[in-house]
């Protein structure tokens, strides 16, 4: 995260949740956040401060009436990037739909000229009851953000309604786009990415498929969805958890990519293909299992449509067009080939002999190649990746 220099505050309510506040707390400073923490009376129960200052490097604030600080509720309340509450109890969010200010943290809350993110966390008859989301409607009428909560066990027992406080790794992705998002060109932006590999069948169980693990275009999805973009993400066969934010759309085949692509692509304002569709399909599909004993099996194979020349003409004007090239030789003269055949703005070249990258790699050597420039770029993690990829998107727009 590119997070460097920020101001947040960090409000804990007195919810058994709030030992997930110092993982978020923690993150946030090792991003290189200056994260500054309010503990409710009730928190500094579940939580001791001590605890929040070894991980923040920085004091922790309890009360409104510590000596020296009259007007430390004014300063949080207009100094910070955003503030936010995790968890966010039932208690909290009615003093605040309320306007209350009798601690701390709602002092704050009430003088907030900053965004605010709450991440409720409670029983799940509290939740449900018409008090809290009569006072969370509230909260978004005021231009607060809600994440959360998710469904799982409670404190008191499994359960199979809202109320559990969602992960910190949901939190923190919203908090990254709520603090990068005011400074992206993507920001409202419709993003359309595509990931993965896509299958053929031979017969029931046997499939023409290629080794894409899908990370590439899940990451852009990610840095997307950081710098404030609505993103929709095409996906094919793969075992990554959905990222958070992005509005899925699951696939099989290539031709269930191109009708994919198609439906969104009207909307989008940029597309970027960085799925690996099977190129070649069987002429005719068995209905049945061949059994391995039947002897030798002749496959006659016919290409698959392109999905980036099938949607040229309807993309919008105007719009961002990406495409990938996985290339074994002469990589670069091939790519620029495909950016001219393809009228794309942008082609992200993977050279599959460079060490480190290509198929199911946690790393990428990629080069950015575009009409009018060539650059290589050194080997790095994909989601550094995909933020250098954006990067030159934003460019483009």
């Amino acid at each position: 995260m590119t997070l460097a220099g920020r101001r947040v505050v960090l409000g804990v309510s007195g919810g058994i949740a709030s030992y997930k506040s110092c993982t978020i707390a923690r993150r946030l400073t090792d991003a290189g956040v200056a994260v500054d923490v309010v503990l409710t009376a009730s928190a500094a129960e579940f939580v001791r401060p001590v605890t929040f200052e070894a991980l923040t490097r920085r004091p922790v604030l309890t009360s409104l009436w510590e000596r020296g600080r009259a007007l430390t509720h004014i300063d949080l309340a207009r100094d910070p990037d955003l503030i936010v509450i995790a968890p966010a109890t039932a208690n909290l969010l009615a003093r605040a739909a309320q306007g209350m200010a009798d601690d701390l943290l709602t002092a704050i809350l009430l003088a907030a000229t900053v965004p605010v993110m709450v991440a409720p966390g409670m029983n799940d008859e509290m939740f449900a009851h018409p008090a809290t989301q009569w006072n969370l409607s509230i909260l978004r009428q005021r231009g607060w953000t809600i994440v959360g909560p998710a469904v799982g066990p409670l404190a008191e027992g499994p359960s199979e309604r809202p109320g559990r406080m969602a992960e910190p790794e949901e939190i923190m992705v919203h908090i990254e786009r709520l603090l990068r998002a005011p400074d992206s060109g993507l920001q409202g932006k419709r993003v359309l990415v595509t990931a993965g590999p896509t299958r053929e069948h031979l017969d029931p169980v046997r499939v023409i498929t290629n080794p894409s693990s899908g990370r590439m275009g899940y990451s852009i999805a990610e840095a997307a969805f950081a710098r404030g973009a609505d993103v929709v993400l095409v996906s094919g066969p793969t075992t990554l958890p959905p990222p958070t934010g992005a509005e899925m759309v699951h696939v099989t085949t290539t031709n269930d990519l191109l009708a994919a692509v198609e439906q969104q692509l009207p909307n989008a304002d940029i597309l970027v293909m960085a799925a690996a569709p099977a190129d070649f399909r069987p002429i005719e599909r068995n209905e049945e299992k061949r059994p391995r004993d039947a002897g030798q099996v002749q496959v006659t194979l016919e290409p698959t449509q392109d999905v980036l020349e099938s949607t040229l003409n309807a993309r919008r004007e105007g719009s961002i067009a990406v495409g990938f090239a996985l290339e074994v030789a002469d990589g670069v003269r091939r790519a620029r080939q495909k950016l001219e055949r393809k009228c794309l703005d942008l082609v992200v070249l993977n050279q599959l002999a460079e060490p480190g990258s290509g198929f199911e790699a946690e790393t990428n050597r990629i080069t950015l190649i575009t009409k009018t420039d060539t650059r290589e770029l050194e080997l790095m993690a994909k989601r550094q990746a995909a933020e250098r990829v954006l990067d030159e998107v934003e460019r483009l727009l």
